[in-house]
């Protein structure tokens, strides 16, 4: 068996917000959307943990004692070594006390005070304002940034995330949402939903 077929047994948000109290973090993919609605949507098969890359030894000092296991592209798992500054085509590190992955560490960059998409440098906002803090203390990334990271290739689980959330963006939300779309990827199946939603 190799290391990405070794199954995953994820951490509860809230074990998450233990381990890395103290850290400026967001719970990010589908329990992110989860966190956003105040109920479960689906099953969830691991748990994403949004830092800045300018923070990622914070990751180590919260999962120290655990194996961090860097993603090189294109997908290959490789020791990230302790105080080893990973390249910036690295966003992801996989980490476990076990012979399953517990927690999935992603990078995302930052310039000054402002969050930057990998994706696109042009999309950009505030660092205070891209993420919530849950009714439970739990941050988590906001669901209209959630939602664009899973729009470009969306798969059964980000439209099930989608229509969970889509409910409860503000205009000024789905309008952040639709513009971040359009600027890194043209038209999208879910433009119209979101600027439907957005009108009414």
């Amino acid at each position: 068996m190799t290391l990405t077929e070794l199954p995953w047994d994820p951490l509860s948000p809230a074990e998450v917000a233990g381990l890395f109290g103290g850290v400026q973090f967001w719970v990010a993919g589908g329990y992110a959307i989860e966190l956003a609605v105040g109920r479960p949507v689906r099953p969830h098969g691991d748990i994403d943990v949004l830092l800045l890359r300018r923070d990622q030894f914070a990751a180590q000092r919260a999962l120290a004692g655990w194996e961090w296991w860097a993603a090189d592209p294109p997908g290959t798992l490789r020791p990230w070594r302790p105080g080893e500054i990973l390249p910036p085509d690295v966003h992801d590190i996989w980490c476990r006390t076990a012979d399953s992955w517990q927690v999935q560490v992603m990078l995302d960059e930052s310039d000054g005070d402002d969050w930057v998409s990998r994706r696109n440098r042009r999309v950009r906002r505030r660092i205070e304002t891209i993420g919530n803090v849950s009714s439970s203390g739990i941050p988590y990334l906001a669901p209209e940034i959630q939602l664009f990271y899973k729009s470009r290739s969306p798969r059964a689980k980000d439209a099930i995330d989608l229509h969970a959330a889509l409910p409860l963006l503000s205009a000024t939300q789905r309008q952040w949402l639709a513009d971040a779309i359009t600027e890194t990827g043209g038209s999208h199946a879910w433009l119209e939903m979101i600027l439907e939603d957005r009108l009414a």
